[in-house]
């Protein structure tokens, strides 16, 4: 067996209704000036950034609070220079990252940017390498799906140029994260199926992902077989209080899995179509997902059916039997299954394919000649 390297930077907490108690233990990093970053309107009306407000000004090492929630659901590079520029005036030591994927991304991108006189965009485009001075960053998910509080990464759209891409480097990782799943008891049905196609997403690339381990593919069998049993449940009951913790815990050992193995095409194919729509970011990844597979199974047939065996709870053998019981799963949940569904023009597809970046050759369909295309191609029509 070859060596493999294990990083778990984040301390990290995890139950229900535990998030007060989590937020006690690390109260030495709670001091001074904090800044929560947050999406901020539903979970304002829910009262749990009220909670949260309330909780962080009771802790005797706090002298100020800001909040910052402008934060789209991609979150644009304009709004990090918008929070850089706020959490510099407030003299902020400490970020909270409080609300889905994009206000973990945000605070991440804030708490580099707070320390630098360099702008975010920078970052963005690649023109600054990320170095260590960032401020901390506590990360306390409200949705069940990205697994950014436990990611290297933060994920930005320029809305301008019609771009989304990561800023990535070890001093990204959150110094904690609380994920606690009764923030997530409120989440809308189409969110809800959204985040949780996500952590399918990162549990299957990662499990085929060239770097992967024996750990992170354990992790990734367990939350694909979660994700198969507990995303249909929550899809019939909203409120299914053991969903909603598994569904917590699968996003969160995926986070583990994003900053170990990585992801494949079908991420990195998702962000030209999420700058171009402005849609959501488990909406595509559901859209190209089949078409991927069917590509997948090429060069890792062993791999795709056994993920799609776990994931559906029976034997699955065959190309058109893996496609066709991911088609069946997706539907279920009210997601795309082409990106027709996503109002994408053929004539679209040559844009996006050529605004795809980052590393690919981790996924081994990689090494099939124009995939990204082909990929497109055939995720473009319902099949």
């Amino acid at each position: 067996m070859r060596p493999y390297h294990l990083n778990i930077p984040t301390k990290l907490y995890y139950g229900r209704d535990i998030w007060r108690g989590a937020l006690r233990e690390i109260e030495q990093m709670l001091c001074g000036s904090v800044m929560i970053v947050t999406t901020g309107r539903s979970l304002a009306r829910l009262g749990y950034l009220g909670d949260l407000k309330r909780a962080v000004t009771e802790s005797p090492l706090v002298d100020t609070l800001t909040v910052f929630d402008k934060v789209s659901a991609n979150p644009r590079l304009s709004e990090a220079e918008e929070g850089v520029a706020l959490a510099k005036d407030a003299k902020a030591d400490v970020i909270i990252g409080f609300g889905g994927g994009s206000a973990m991304d945000m605070a991440k991108a804030v708490a580099l940017g707070a320390k630098t006189d360099e702008a975010v965009g920078a970052f963005f485009y690649g023109k600054s390498a990320v170095g260590k001075d960032i401020l901390p960053v506590i990360a306390v998910p409200t949705t069940a799906g990205t697994g950014s509080e436990l990611s290297r990464a933060a994920i930005l759209t320029d809305s301008t140029k019609k771009r989304k891409g990561g800023i990535r480097g070890d001093a990204l990782y959150p110094r904690a994260a609380i994920v606690d799943s009764i923030f997530t008891e409120s989440v809308p049905f189409h969110i809800t199926m959204q985040t949780g196609f996500d952590v399918l997403a990162h549990a299957m690339e990662s499990y085929v992902s060239k770097a992967a381990s024996p750990y992170t593919r354990m992790q990734s069998e367990y939350a694909v077989r979660t994700v198969g049993e507990m995303l249909p449940r929550l899809a019939q009951d909203l409120q299914d209080i053991e969903a909603r913790e598994k569904m917590s815990y699968a996003s969160m050992i995926m986070g583990i899995n994003l900053g170990n193995a990585s992801t494949g095409l079908p991420h990195r194919l998702q962000y030209p179509l999420g700058a171009l729509t402005d849609t959501s970011h488990g909406q595509g990844l559901a859209a190209l997902y089949c078409a991927w597979l069917g590509y997948e199974y090429q060069y890792s047939r062993e791999s795709v059916e056994e993920m799609t065996s776990i994931l559906a709870g029976r034997s699955i053998r065959g190309k058109e039997a893996c496609t066709g019981a991911m088609r069946e799963f997706i539907t279920r949940l009210g997601l795309p299954v082409a990106l027709q569904e996503m109002g994408i023009g053929r004539e679209q597809l040559d844009i996006m394919a050529e605004a795809v970046t980052g590393e690919l050759a981790n996924d081994p369909a990689a090494q099939e000649q124009d995939i990204v295309r082909k990929i497109y191609e055939r995720a473009w029509r319902r099949t």
